[in-house]
């Protein structure tokens, strides 16, 4: 299990100021919780534990309640080891994707 890593929640912190969106501690740490939670199958490092809690941050701000959050996170809860999380966010970045 990953221990917990307050400059995650930190960096999470100033990112939902950077996006308009400033969030409180708690609503930071839910975040974090649920990166960990996404993540729980396999041993993730920090940077990738990082870039899932930053996904959630981006799908809580643009519609918490969206399809998008619950295909995200059954995406992350199905993915074998830590390089198909990667893969995973990387689509969601890609222009060519299906």
């Amino acid at each position: 299990m990953t221990k917990e890593d307050p400059s995650i929640q930190e960096s999470l912190l100033q990112l939902s100021i950077q996006l308009g969106h400033p969030l409180d501690q708690s609503s930071v740490e839910q975040l974090y919780q649920n990166a960990l939670d996404l993540l729980t199958h396999i041993s993730p490092t920090p940077v990738t534990l990082a870039r899932v809690a930053g996904t959630l941050l981006v799908y809580h701000i643009q519609d918490p309640e969206g399809d998008e959050l619950k295909w995200f996170k059954t995406q992350i809860e199905q993915c074998l080891d830590e390089e198909e999380v990667e893969e995973s966010i990387e689509s969601l970045h890609r222009t060519d994707a299906l």
